[in-house]
């Protein structure tokens, strides 16, 4: 897309959301009006009738008022801007805001700003990369039969694959796909995708795109990697699961799937979110503050359970209060699933570390174990880290030095129980 594209979409979206929350006050301030009015006289009543007109025409003008000047301003900005000027999603702070955007209400953006909405992509040095041959081989000067696919989390991009550690210097400060190229021999791919849609259609475009990157990967390929932070671990999963079941030539070169601080069963926040949705509509007075979080994306709230395919969501009631309506998922047979769990306490039954796990993913959910639901995730193949949370899953030395171990060889298996017992 154009920088005028993206200028003037952002723009658009930036109106609605004002607008939005003209709305949120006008209904709330109306839910007021309508409880107080059963309290007044009878004589009283055609006043308030016509005060609650003055008021509604007063608020319609204000909201319109925020479409119109918010888009007034993109188009301003778009007129003054240099012609050589980049997309915003090109800049520093449009490398940020654009995967939050998406991974907030991704799936409106993708249906009526679609500039703004990002694409399932191969990507490279921040460019999209076409998956042909030539593009391939000109993108991986140094292709490898081996590729490890890192696939990011909620609201991230490619880009948080790429943090260096603050404290640390030399090999241990650069990124995981780097040191796996230098030590391993393995060809780093990235992708970047939309975090705001559906799990499952993240899933079958990912399936989609790798079986496209190995057909045209400027060497054969011989071994195929994943590894998923957050989110990603649950795309990941679908991905296998979807390539699979479509029979891509892909999914049979699969050895090893990593998940890093995955919500596997579910995580708290999205269920906190949700409780709080359902409590606020209890009252007319606050049941407009729910637009605040209903419009929430599909793929936020599909975090709530750990939804992977189609069937957990397509026919359920989103709205329906804490149930959790996921399917068994199997895994890939003939490949290893690893995963890692952080906390923020070192101790993994410290209450708080129980109740927090790593900030944003409790450790059952994690490791894919739960009381009435679990993953087929070995318990032999994963590892709790102590004192490092949700974040720092991208970058810690701890992290790699598990990952160069499963990924070290299509002969070697993973070591043995990391589980944190204490």
């Amino acid at each position: 897309m154009s920088r005028q594209d993206e200028t003037l979409a952002a723009g658009r979206l930036a109106g609605e959301a004002l607008s939005g929350v003209v709305g949120v006050v006008r209904d709330i301030h109306a839910a007021i009006d309508a409880r107080v009015e059963q309290h007044l006289p009878a004589t009283a009543r055609p006043v308030v009738a016509a005060q609650r007109g003055i008021t509604a025409a007063v608020y319609a003008a204000v909201a319109a008022g925020h479409r119109v000047a918010s888009r007034g301003a993109a188009a301003a900005v778009d007129a003054v801007s240099p012609a050589h000027a980049p997309a915003p999603s090109s800049t520093a702070w449009g490398r940020v805001a654009v995967p939050a955007v998406n991974g907030l209400w991704g799936d409106h953006v993708a249906a009526n700003h679609p500039a703004l909405a990002v694409p399932m992509a191969v990507r490279v040095a921040g460019a999209d990369v076409p998956v042909e041959p030539a593009a391939l081989a000109a993108a991986f000067p140094a292709a490898t039969s081996r590729i490890v696919v890192f696939v990011h989390g909620l609201a991230e991009s490619d880009q948080a694959w790429l943090l260096r550690l603050h404290d640390a210097s030399g090999d241990d400060a650069l990124p995981y796909g780097q040191r796996l190229q230098s030590d391993l021999g393995l060809t780093p791919v990235y992708v970047r995708y939309n975090t705001g849609l559906h799990v499952s259609d993240n899933g079958s475009a990912l399936a989609a795109l790798l079986d496209d990157l190995v057909a045209a990967w400027p060497v054969p390929v011989d071994e195929v990697s994943l590894v998923g932070h957050s989110m990603g671990g649950l795309v990941g999963r679908s991905a296998c699961h979807d390539a699979e079941q479509a029979n891509r030539a892909w999914v049979a070169h699969v050895r090893t799937v990593v998940t890093l601080g995955t919500p596997h069963l579910g995580a708290p926040l999205e269920q906190a979110v949700h409780v709080t949705e359902w409590l606020l509509r209890r009252l007319p007075e606050t049941a407009p503050l729910t637009r605040f979080v209903s419009t929430r994306s599909v793929g936020t709230r599909d975090l709530g359970h750990g939804r992977v395919v189609e069937a957990d969501w397509h026919g359920h009631d989103p709205d329906a209060f804490l149930r959790d309506t996921c399917t068994d998922v199997p895994f890939l047979s003939h490949a290893t699933y690893c995963f890692v769990a952080g906390s923020v306490t070192r101790d993994l039954q410290h209450p708080l570390g129980r109740l927090l796990g790593d900030g944003l993913v409790r450790y059952p959910s994690a490791a894919g174990v739960g009381t009435t639901r679990r993953t087929p995730l070995p318990m032999h193949t994963g590892a709790h880290l102590p004192a490092v949370h949700h974040l720092a899953l991208l970058h810690h030395p701890s992290v790699y030095a598990l990952l160069r171990e499963w990924l070290a060889s299509a002969d070697s298996a993973p070591g043995g129980d990391r589980r944190a017992t204490g």
